[in-house]
């Protein structure tokens, strides 16, 4: 693939408060100067210029007041969602979260009372867990398989067939649509199955599509909310901060059609006090546009070549595997042919290797014999990366 200065000359953000960079050492003994941070998800690369722009015009005029008349910021989203993802939202059921585990949160404020359980389908993105545990909820594990093609699959006959998985206090399904980790885009008849599923068991339907523009040729996103018989249980969690690397502007968007749903939301909101920031509303409707989609086009196809560049490398140890990614760019790593102890590899990721990357049993059930490696990075570094598992697994070659 050809040289791309966007995405392969990064600045460095060693001492920038970075936590990927800068608390590398700490928590994994990994100086920052000799170690790869391959940990936290989000990427090396700048956004686009056009987000920049909009940072700095509201830096060049120099008063930051309360912000006001959000309809651009809406009609960007809009805008967005209708070119990218064929959904016509309505802009009355937007609302604006710092972030979406903090949209997380607020949901579960809203939809479930202590006690209740959430049942999430794992291995999936660990914060999940987190802040349903700290919300006093219980979380029911619902473990993907491995299919024959190597790629995460749905487990009805486990889940739901037996049952015996479910507690009978589930109130809320998150779903991870892209899945995260292990990169799956569901089909639609994987979503009809997930929905039905939801309206069976009388179940919120929380469907987190951060990464719902980052998938890889070949692969289509259908958003949870084109499916029909769903919107009168369904909340869509969107952001710009994964798409365009801006997760330090903590916005998210949490969507809830049904307009009952949605004013339990919006009180939840209201008794809290919640009110989004200026510079992140800024950010994402400079993000929203067709520069921002530009861009992003370009993006998808550079983490595409990172990932083929890393699966061939990884999948040439005996007894690794990476799964198939379809979206993101965090690619699940299968560690279980090796037969060793989930404490041994990730020993040689930290002391051989000297990469953070993250443990697979922290995203649940599932994890056991698995890692995480963030492919957002210069195509230098993925190669790098490669270089050094190879060295680092060498005796089982």
């Amino acid at each position: 693939m050809p040289r791309d200065d966007r995405f392969d000359l990064t600045p460095d953000r060693r001492g920038t408060h970075c936590s990927k960079w800068d608390m590398m050492e700490g928590l994994f003994g990994i100086p920052a100067a000799e170690g790869l941070a391959m940990w936290v998800a989000d990427m090396e690369f700048r956004p686009p210029l056009a987000v920049q722009r909009a940072v700095e015009a509201m830096a060049a005029h120099g008063v930051y007041g309360y912000f006001g008349d959000d309809r651009p910021y809406l009609a960007a989203i809009g805008w967005w969602m209708r070119e990218r993802h064929g959904w016509d939202a309505d802009p009355a059921s937007v609302f604006t979260t710092h972030g979406l585990v903090n949209g997380v949160g607020l949901v579960l404020q809203a939809f479930t009372e202590p006690g209740d359980a959430v049942a999430l389908m794992t291995p999936v993105y660990h914060a999940f867990a987190r802040v349903i545990r700290a919300a006093g909820r219980e979380v029911t594990e619902l473990p993907l398989r491995v299919g024959a093609d190597g790629r995460h699959a749905l487990d009805w006959r486990d889940w739901d067939v037996r049952g015996a998985r479910l507690s009978g206090r589930e109130r809320m399904l998150i779903l991870c649509s892209p899945h995260n980790p292990g990169g799956r885009v569901w089909t639609r008849a994987e979503l009809e199955e997930v929905a039905e599923f939801a309206r069976r068991r009388d179940l919120i339907l929380v469907s987190d599509e951060i990464h719902h523009d980052l998938v890889m040729p070949g692969h289509r996103h259908v958003p949870m909310a084109l499916l029909d018989g769903v919107a009168d249980r369904l909340v869509m969690l969107t952001a710009t901060t994964k798409t365009f690397n801006i997760a330090g502007a903590h916005v998210g968007n949490v969507t809830i059609p049904d307009p009952a749903l949605r004013a339990r939301f919006a009180a939840v909101m209201g008794a809290m006090g919640i009110s989004p920031n200026s510079f992140g509303m800024a950010m994402a409707r400079a993000a929203y546009s067709p520069e921002g989609a530009a861009w992003v086009d370009a993006l998808v196809a550079y983490l595409d070549a990172n990932r083929r560049a890393f699966d061939a490398g990884v999948n040439a140890i005996p007894g690794v595997r990476s799964m198939p990614l379809e979206a993101t760019y965090l690619a699940w790593v299968d560690f279980r042919g090796l037969g060793m102890a989930q404490a041994e590899i990730e020993r040689r990721f930290r002391e051989t290797a000297r990469i953070a990357a993250n443990s697979g049993p922290s995203f649940g059930l599932g994890g056991e014999g698995w890692m995480r490696v963030n492919l957002g990075a210069p195509r230098a570094q993925v190669e790098d990366a490669v270089a050094r598992l190879r060295a680092a697994f060498g005796d089982v070659q």
